[in-house]
């Protein structure tokens, strides 16, 4: 499974991601610096990523408007708030389960939430 981190998340998570073998670029990385949504998730959809974002509302929006567009899109991965923004091990490591738990991917037009360890049931 491969993730496109949107510009609200830490390059620093696409680094540690990638140390564990992750496929995971961010859009910092790739200079998509005050992209519109839009844009970002057209940048993952070129790529054939997952979009992982703390966007919650506009990005489920945009979601549905790409699937009443018949605009494939690859998924879109939600990192709640109940992980603080500056925990970026945290939120590398959950991600990382999630590629684990999805290792052939998700459905196109997937929209999901990330979990906590704590919150899942392993």
């Amino acid at each position: 499974m491969k993730f496109y981190l949107d510009e609200d998340l830490s390059p620093k998570i696409a680094q540690l991601l990638r140390r564990h073998g992750v496929d995971c670029v961010s859009a910092h990385e790739k200079e998509m610096f005050q992209a519109t949504d839009q844009e970002q998730l057209e940048a993952a959809c070129r790529e054939k990523r997952c979009l992982v974002t703390r966007n919650r509302d506009d990005f489920i929006q945009l979601a549905v408007q790409f699937f009443n567009s018949h605009l494939a899109h690859y998924g879109v991965l939600i990192v709640p708030h109940s992980f603080p923004g500056d925990k970026f091990s945290l939120i590398a490591e959950a991600i990382g389960r999630y590629a684990k738990k999805h290792a052939n991917g998700i459905p196109a037009y997937t929209i999901d939430f990330l979990e906590r360890k704590s919150d899942s049931i392993e």
